[in-house]
């Protein structure tokens, strides 16, 4: 709890990173991590429910920096821990972080509030719009984090074997989580703010450069802070994940934590969309713009629509040409626009201009790679319209500049088509996976932003050094650079990362088909 909580979730991440590595180098992926001490073995039994516990005051202790419930003193002198099942610990250790992680989270949105946003010198540079721009609603967020660490102080408080925490998740997400999705959403006019008043106000520049120096920060950025609504509920939701994976199946505890994940991916989905919806409907003005049609127009501006992919491609000259020719000219430029429901094919005109000379929805586009063709025609691969704008099929033998380039394209072009290491239409048994322990932020739609320590199941990988993955945790799919992770090379723990994943998701299907059920009748 002496920890910010960019400290506290960089350290967490990075032990959880460690512990999946030494647990790869074993045998056995049972066996239990240097972090996680076994108690001496004894018969459970249920009196400690009985005893009067000693109170955990550690939720006061601002100096305090225990990481485990396990070195809580209040727990070493109770003799709880020659009582409990190991299980039983690590499933204590997962709720008391959910609650720790919380303590640190609210001690650095404090610190942004006190330290910055209520900073005299700065109130005095910002015009009150500006500030509302850059701070949002983060006082209701604070609000909502502190009312939240106290109905979970209070649960620690009532025993020292702690019942459950899931259940006040809930609560808390379905009656006050919803001011999480107004700063999210907030988020690309934040950073867009941010950056003009860092360009346009030389005494806001100095007067951040300072606060920011100040040993409060611990050599933070002020951006950091401002990113942390965002990174605590996405995070929150991968504690719970953490929980229901060590409850008993079937137990109530499960039935909780399937409960507060339910409504906690509600809210993460309901963000993530908030984040998009702003930056994608500029997106589509800008594209309209640059569009020229010398077929029949189609409306490119939709509320259900966003870019996919963009680029230059090399389309083979002339519509009868053989694989084989070979001239100088064999290839010219287009430039594709790929959305989610629809392929617009271009030629650049000047004027930063594209000229549009054919279309099709992205549900009749099919793609086949071309093999062994010579250098020529490497990368290339034959696209197919089921249905063009001219109502007729139409196929384009087209060259991407990479292997890469070429497999994100077919890939997104037709996303259903097997890859290598899996088929879209089967069950995923065992395929590669790996860890993040690199931050990564997208910069193609098609790319897929990683945070340390995420999984993810490689589907597909390039001779360049690109890797398609799908995250285990929330099933989002999209390319990175392999530099960024390691491979997760022990079987027993890829089984062990897939069934876990497999419980989590069923389940909420399971959840969900229950809940409609009962909306029918």
């Amino acid at each position: 709890l002496g920890l910010l909580y960019q400290e506290y979730r960089d350290k967490s991440t990075r032990e959880e990173i460690e512990t999946r590595r030494l647990q790869d180098s074993q045998t056995d992926p049972e066996e239990t991590s240097p972090s996680e001490e076994t108690p001496s073995e004894a018969e459970p039994t249920s009196t400690t429910e009985n005893k009067a516990p000693p109170q955990i005051s550690l939720l006061r202790n601002s100096n305090s920096r225990f990481n485990l419930w396990q070195d809580l003193p209040e727990i070493r002198s109770s003799g709880v821990l020659s009582i409990l099942q190991p299980d039983e610990i690590k499933l204590q250790e997962a709720m008391f972080e959910l609650v720790t992680s919380e303590a640190s989270y609210y001690k650095s949105l404090n610190l942004l509030v006190s330290h910055f946003m209520e900073n005299e010198r700065l109130k005095k540079i910002l015009h009150p719009s500006e500030a509302h721009i850059l701070f949002s609603n983060v006082l209701d967020v604070m609000a909502v984090s502190e009312r939240f660490l106290l109905d979970l102080e209070q649960r620690v408080e009532e025993n020292i074997v702690i019942s459950d925490v899931c259940d006040i998740v809930y609560q808390h997400t379905v009656n006050h989580f919803s001011v999480y999705i107004t700063y999210v959403s907030n988020q690309t006019y934040q950073e867009r703010a941010y950056k003009q008043l860092l360009q346009d106000k030389p005494a806001f520049r100095e007067v951040i450069s300072q606060l920011e120096q100040d040993p409060k920060c611990k050599g933070l950025s002020f951006s950091s802070f401002l990113i942390l609504p965002f990174q605590r509920i996405t995070r929150l939701k991968l504690l719970v994940q953490n929980i229901l994976k060590k409850v008993e199946e079937k137990s109530d505890r499960e039935s909780t934590a399937l409960d507060a994940h339910k409504e906690l991916e509600t809210v993460v989905k309901a963000c993530n969309e908030g984040v998009r919806k702003m930056s994608r409907t500029e997106q589509m003005i800008s594209i309209q713009k640059k569009l020229e049609f010398k077929i029949k127009s189609v409306p490119i501006i939709s509320h259900s629509r966003w870019l996919l992919k963009q680029g230059e491609l090399q389309q083979m000259n002339g519509p009868k040409t053989s694989r084989t020719l070979r001239t100088k000219k064999l290839f010219r430029e287009i430039y594709l626009f790929l959305f989610n429901d629809l392929l617009v094919i271009c030629r650049q005109i000047p004027g930063d201009k594209y000229q549009v000379f054919d279309s099709a929805p992205r549900g009749l586009l099919r793609v086949e790679e071309l093999e062994d063709q010579g250098q020529s025609l490497a990368n290339v691969f034959i696209l197919r319209l089921l249905e063009n704008a001219d109502d007729r099929e139409a196929s384009y033998m087209l060259k991407a500049s990479s292997q890469s380039e070429m497999k994100r394209w077919m890939i997104s072009l037709a996303p259903n088509r097997r890859t290598k290491f899996v088929s879209f239409t089967s069950r995923l048994v065992d395929c590669p996976q790996i860890q993040c322990v690199h931050p990564y932020v997208a910069q193609q739609p098609d790319e897929l932003s990683l945070e340390l320590a995420d999984v993810l199941n490689i589907l597909d990988k390039t001779d360049d050094g690109w890797i398609f993955g799908e995250r285990l945790h929330d099933q989002e799919r999209g390319w990175f650079p392999s530099s960024i992770g390691e491979e997760i090379l022990n079987p027993k723990i890829r089984a062990q990362n897939l069934k876990e994943c497999f419980r989590v998701h069923k389940s909420d299907d399971s959840q969900r088909r229950k809940l409609g059920s009962r909306n029918r009748q």
